[in-house]
């Protein structure tokens, strides 16, 4: 087993938990073969090493010959994913499907052709209430191949309902296929450049969504068509910021799981994708109550029966706590008690979280947090949470956030009273916009406004330059591409509370009172 390998085999070990570990260790030992205490031993060795270390297992353990070691290796890998599967056998569905069909071709091989379609018949079973198709699809085929392979060629009505259901299944496969393509594509742009920025990019989304998209009597889809259906409409109407649509797709898409609790079961991760999609647009559109009420939905995943909360789906609900308790501070304003509940209280669970998330899931926490301790006047924290978007390696990955990371970052630097940084980071700030095409007039407005700082403006000019500003922004609130950048930060806020000379979250905080009642 080379060094990779190796890697790969103490990387499976650390992600197992206490219960795996014990029941690998039982599994193991039933065995009885001397060869498996060897590969035991090379477990325990290994769990211990902090980090691997093929030198120190062979000096602890002379009874391990490197001759031996490559193969033991890969035997306790093979072993170690035959005990997970073992282990998590009844609360897998897929799995449950597939150790059905793996019996039912055993006895299909001993001419026991009844008993192996009676585990075809639990494995169909299955494969329907999971809405998985492409094990349908397997069953199915097995099911022909038992009528082709035996003299009794079934009756008519039993051909023309496996063709029946071959031929719906197969349409099913299509449709969703399309679906999940187009999904896919949309969110690899949405992944790249943020929400839509321009009528160019518009129509051209609009355009190649509508002509990709087969024509579709949605009452006749199937449970399983519909999901990734609505799934591939929140993800287009969310990136042309078409929120109220997105809102109705996510709805739908929540309550369809929720009627159908074996499908929920089987595609937890799925449903909890969905509860995520539900909560960001209710946080768009301010829908504060119903966004309360699908948040208690996700802290209580626990209490579905049959759920299982593998490593997977425990770090994505932390991801969407936190990322969703967040967006409830904002909602309200309260960024100061955010600062206090969240970062104060759970920063260094936070940042182990992001070591093991994805660069994009990363980038949206960054940007969160910032925009937080801003809201909280704390600038100085702000422009350190800004600093790991605007110096991350790979600049091609959520440019909008990239710019306005930019953006805010100047902003906090005017705040902290810091005019020599603004100077060279507007220049800088300028050529990035330039290249990734976002130099809008909300872009345009704000450096303007900080270019002409230089001058060193009495208190009354800069009050009456903070008007001007707001006043050539309010305009861009009603612009169907403009108004995006609003989205990103709450620009009119911040430019009253100069004016006025209160905190941006006082002001924030009245907003949201009338607008959350």
């Amino acid at each position: 087993m080379s060094k990779g390998k190796s890697k790969t085999l103490f990387d499976l070990i650390k992600s197992l938990d206490k219960n795996e570990k014990r029941y690998f260790k039982r599994f193991m030992l039933s065995g009885g073969q001397q060869e498996d205490r060897k590969v035991l031993l090379l477990f325990d060795l290994i769990n211990t090493q902090p980090e691997f270390d093929e030198d120190k297992l062979l000096q602890e353990e002379p009874s391990l010959k490197p001759s031996q070691l490559s193969n033991l290796k890969a035997y306790l890998y093979e072993k170690i994913l035959q005990s997970i599967r073992q282990f998590h056998l009844a609360k897998m569905g897929d799995v449950q499907i597939r150790e059905q069909i793996d019996f039912a071709q055993l006895l299909f091989n001993k001419r026991l052709y009844q008993q192996g379609l009676s585990c075809l018949r639990k494995a169909k079973k299955l494969a329907i209430a999971n809405g998985n198709l492409e094990l349908q699809l397997e069953i199915i085929k097995l099911e022909k191949r038992i009528l082709l392979f035996t003299n009794s060629h079934g009756t008519t009505s039993q051909v023309d309902e496996i063709i029946r259901e071959t031929s719906q299944i197969t349409e099913q496969i299509n449709n969703i296929n399309v679906f999940s393509n187009l999904a896919i594509r949309l969110n690899s742009l949405y992944t790249r450049i943020g929400y839509i920025r321009n009528e160019h990019e518009y129509l051209k989304v609009k355009d190649y969504f509508h002509t990709t998209i087969p024509p579709i009597e949605e009452e006749k889809l199937s449970s399983i068509e519909k999901i990734y259906l609505y799934r591939l409409y929140v993800g287009y109407y969310f990136f042309i910021q078409a929120f109220e649509n997105g809102y109705t797709a996510a709805q739908r898409l929540v309550a369809l799981y929720e009627s159908m609790p074996l499908l929920l079961q089987g595609n937890i991760e799925s449903y909890l994708q969905a509860l995520n999609s539900l909560l960001i647009a209710q946080n768009k559109l301010y829908k504060y109550a119903e966004f309360v009420e699908t948040n208690q939905k996700l802290h209580s995943i626990d209490l579905i029966p049959s759920v299982h909360i593998n490593e997977s789906i425990r770090i994505r609900l932390l991801k969407y706590y936190y990322v969703h308790e967040i967006n409830q501070y904002f909602m309200t304003g309260d960024f100061s008690k955010g600062i206090e509940v969240i970062m104060n209280g759970h920063e260094k669970q936070i940042l182990q979280l992001m070591d093991v998330l994805d660069k994009h899931s990363v980038l949206i926490f960054y940007y969160k947090i910032a925009c937080l301790y801003f809201g909280a006047s704390q600038f100085r924290h702000a422009v350190r949470w800004m600093g790991g978007i605007i110096n991350i390696p790979n600049a091609d990955m959520r440019e909008d956030l990239q710019c306005f990371a930019r953006i805010i970052t100047l902003i906090a630097h005017f705040e902290l009273d810091n005019r020599d940084v603004i100077k060279y980071y507007i220049r800088s700030t300028y050529r990035f916009l330039l290249m990734k095409e976002d130099l809008h007039l909300f872009q345009k407005y704000i450096l303007g406004f900080l270019k002409k700082l230089h001058d060193d403006p009495d208190e009354e000019e800069l009050t009456r330059r903070f008007v001007e500003l707001r006043n050539q922004l309010l305009p861009l609130l009603n612009s169907e591409y403009e108004k995006r950048a609003f989205l990103y930060f709450d620009m009119i806020s911040w430019l009253e509370s100069k004016i006025e000379k209160r905190s941006v979250q006082a002001i924030i905080q009245e907003k949201a009172a009338l607008r959350l009642i």
